[in-house]
């Protein structure tokens, strides 16, 4: 019997938490970085007087240069880059992510990540033992 305040650790209560952990981070990351970029968006329009759009992209050709991808490098995350700047196939998809505004896309995995925090919570309620 597990003392009192103590809830008792098992398999599934511990996938709801990592999922809950999960959406936590990918909701609320994605939201700072939605604030951040549109917050970059309007620094740099009212400066310049244009608004600069930033698609989808843009944002994970500079992500995957900055933190994963260096000159030189091979493999499937430097094909990535490669297909990004001059796509060959799936023109479509290119097309679409070239088009598709970067925020518009953050905000819409915060809604996705906010989902499974809440979904996750709820079910961790329902496995909590009763006091």
């Amino acid at each position: 019997m597990p003392a009192r305040g103590f809830a008792v650790v098992t398999a599934t209560r511990i996938k709801w938490l990592v999922g809950r952990l999960l959406g936590g981070v990918l909701g609320y990351g994605c939201v700072a970085g939605f604030l951040a970029l549109v917050g970059l968006q309007t620094y740099r329009w009212l400066r310049q007087g244009a608004w600069i759009p930033i698609g989808v992209s843009d944002g994970l050709h500079s992500l995957l240069l900055i933190c994963c991808v260096k000159d030189g490098d091979a493999g499937r995350l430097a094909s990535l880059v490669h297909w990004i700047e001059a796509p060959v196939d799936w023109l479509g998809l290119h097309s679409v992510l070239a088009i598709l505004p970067a925020s518009l896309a953050l905000f819409a995995l915060s809604i996705a990540g906010n989902w499974l925090f809440l979904f996750c919570g709820d079910k961790l309620r329902r496995v909590e033992p009763a006091d």
